[in-house]
């Protein structure tokens, strides 16, 4: 363990919304090894495309990466951070197969004196009672003593080109005190926002699943209030307006929890939670909640479509956007298929519009098509699902004209007033 931080020659193990910035971060101020078991995305990359978006304009060309998917070319360096994703599947429970194979990749590179840092999402223990078996099973060499481990969550908040990965203070840890001060050494080198070491891997992995169910209870606390107070015919953007004047009011909105972490992250505690025998229960309410907006928002534009005299069966919903937020083109764990589906399960005819969706990816995904804006039929419903910059500048009549005779305004995210309409005979309902 001898070479210290600023010596290591980094290696970032998938490049996708985490991983790419990390390693375009490392590569601006050291060569660094950008893997991925992708080809595609490798031939991508090394021509300077990005299809995440993450990383701003020229910054693939200001950095010395050697983007590969051999496995051999791990060997050139000594510092290995695994970025992959920590996905649940479909009854909810932690799949960690992107996380063991990753871990049987380095595995197969692992030196004497390397250094293994996770980043990607777990629940307490899984970086030392899943992974290092792993990596040592694949190398032959013994942790603690050949090679140390460590973990440091990451926080890429996708699409915000404020918080990005050197501008967030960096949690870090290591299995002993001298592994957890190289980590930190390595990343206090492209992280300007500085550290925080934590005293133990758990520690690091319990802080980094946390972070998310803290704000997916949040909005579950939310959007339980917006169901409530439909019930009672109150605009909930208007009530959280009126509230948010208070100094100490958190100003958290309802709406759909989708993505890769907030909708996924709390299903991780709660699993190993269970495990040690505590059935959780605000956090998997929350999450119920949460997991019902989907229908719910559907559901109410049916009824508007009736208030509006529309025949439910064989009409026609423009769905606005399809990403799982704003401003960026991931569509892992998207919200807005719930809307979809639960539509079509009315006999209603469901075209798509996402300017920032791929449209294979999005068919592959969810055997769903993406209709451009030029293709767009008049619809006796738009419901605006998703907060893109393209649609946030849309005018009344830019609305308007994506529907016919007795219009209706789904506004899921809360763009437009009733005031906007007032010259029209449109139906609005927010969230």
């Amino acid at each position: 363990m001898s070479v210290v931080g600023e010596e290591r020659i980094i290696s970032v193990v998938g490049l996708g919304y985490v991983g790419l910035p990390v390693a375009v971060a490392f590569g601006k101020v050291r060569r660094t090894i950008g893997f991925d078991i992708n080809p595609v995305r490798i031939r991508e990359l090394r021509a300077g495309h990005d299809r995440t978006g993450e990383v701003e304009e020229g910054g693939l060309e200001k950095a010395d990466i050697l983007y590969t998917d051999q496995i051999s070319d791990l060997q050139l360096a000594n510092f290995h951070i695994v970025a992959v994703p920590t996905p649940v599947n479909d009854a909810n429970q932690p799949d960690l197969t992107p996380m063991l194979k990753a871990s049987g990749t380095v595995g197969s590179a692992l030196k004497k004196g390397d250094i293994v840092v996770y980043e990607s999402t777990v629940y307490p223990g899984v970086t030392e009672e899943e992974c290092v078996p792993i990596l040592e099973a694949k190398s032959g060499l013994k942790c603690g003593v050949d090679f140390k481990v460590g973990y440091s969550p990451e926080r890429i908040n996708p699409g915000d080109k404020e918080h990005t990965f050197t501008k967030i203070k960096k949690v870090v840890s290591g299995q002993d005190a001298e592994t957890c001060e190289i980590v930190a050494q390595v990343y206090e080198s492209v992280v300007t926002a500085g550290v925080h070491r934590a005293p133990s891997i758990k520690v690091a992995e319990a802080a980094k699943v946390i972070e998310n169910t803290q704000r997916d209870l949040n909005i579950a606390l939310m959007n339980e209030l917006a169901l409530i107070f439909d019930l009672m015919n109150i605009d909930t953007n208007a009530v959280l307006e009126a509230a948010g004047t208070k100094w100490n009011f958190l100003k958290f909105k309802p709406g759909l929890v989708g993505g890769h972490c907030i909708g996924v992250d709390p299903y991780y505690l709660t699993h190993k939670a269970e495990k040690l025998g505590y059935i959780p229960q605000v956090i998997l309410s929350g999450r119920r909640i949460n997991n019902g907006m989907g229908k719910f928002v559907a559901q109410r534009c049916v009824k508007e479509m009736v208030h509006a005299g529309h025949v439910i069966s064989g009409s026609r919903v423009t769905v606005l956007g399809l990403t799982f937020k704003e401003n960026c083109p991931d569509l892992r764990n998207s919200k807005v298929i719930d809307i979809i589906h639960e539509l079509q399960d009315y006999g209603i005819e469901v075209q798509i519009h996402d300017p920032l969706a791929d449209p294979h990816e999005a068919e592959e995904e969810y055997g769903v098509s993406l209709t451009p804006t030029v293709a767009l039929k008049p619809a006796a419903a738009v419901i605006l699902a998703v907060a893109h910059d393209e649609y946030r500048t849309l005018q009344t009549e830019g609305i308007l004209s994506l529907m016919g005779d007795c219009p209706v305004l789904i506004d899921v995210k809360g763009l437009f007033s009733r005031d906007d309409f007032s010259q029209s005979n449109l139906r609005l309902w927010r969230l």
